[in-house]
C-alpha cells in the first residue's frame, strides 16, 4: 500500500545518527510519502555514524521556526546524542513537537530522540523506549520506560537504536495507513 497523499516532517539538526534518518526516510519515500527535513540548522547539516564519525550532509528543507504541524501528517525524530541534545534545548523544536501532540498526529522517536519528550513534558504517563542512557531522564519525566525494540502508545512510536529500525519503520508505515 502507498501513502502518496502523506507528508512527513523529519526534525533534526547537526549530529543526527545518519541511519536513523535515512532508513525511515527511505521506507516512507518508497511508500510514496513526501518527506521534509525541518531543522534549526541552516543550509546543510552534518550526519554522523555514531557520535564520532562524520557521514553525509543533508539539506534543510524548512527552518524549524517556519514549520507548522498542520502542514504534515507525521513527525519523525531521528536520534544521535548531539542531535537530540541540541534539539531539546531549541524552543522552536520543542514547540513543534508539542504541536504534533496537541493535534494528536503520529510522532516517532528513536534512540536519544525521546529526550525532547521529557523537555516538552510529553513523556509523563506514556509508555516508551529509547537508548538505554536516556532511560533515567525519561523515567524521571514520568514515562513508563520499557526495553523493547518498538513501543506504540497511542500516537507515539519509539525504538531503542539502529538495530530496531526494521520494527520502527514498520510501525511508522502502519501509523500512516500503509
Amino acid at each position: 500500500m502507498t501513502v502518496t497523499d502523506k507528508k512527513v516532517a523529519f526534525l533534526l539538526t547537526r549530529g543526527v545518527e545518519q541511519i536513523e534518518l535515512t532508513s525511515p526516510r527511505k521506507a516512507l519515500d518508497d511508500a510514496g510519502a513526501t518527506t521534509v527535513i525541518v531543522s534549526p540548522s541552516e543550509g546543510t547539516l552534518q550526519g554522523m555514524e555514531g557520535d564520532w564519525e562524520h557521514a553525509h550532509t543533508f539539506d534543510v528543507d524548512v527552518p524549524v521556526g517556519e514549520a507548522n504541524a498542520d502542514d504534515y501528517d507525521m513527525l519523525v525524530l531521528p536520534g544521535g546524542t548531539l542531535n537530540a541534545d541540541a534539539l531539546r534545548l531549541d524552543e522552536d523544536a520543542v514547540a513543534l513537537v508539542k504541536a504534533f501532540f496537541e493535534a494528536d498526529k503520529p510522532v516517532a522517536a528513536i534512540c536519544h530522540a525521546p529526550w525532547i519528550l521529557a523537555q516538552a513534558d510529553l513523556a509523563r504517563g506514556r509508555r516508551l523506549t529509547s537508548f538505554a542512557s536516556t532511560k533515567v531522564d525519561l523515567v524521571n519525566a514520568g514515562a513508563a520506560w520499557e526495553d523493547s525494540e518498538v513501543v506504540v502508545d497511542g500516537n507515539l512510536i519509539t525504538s531503542r537504536s539502529p538495530g530496531d529500525l526494521e520494527a520502527f519503520n514498520r510501525e511508522i508505515l502502519k501509523a500512516l495507513g500503509a
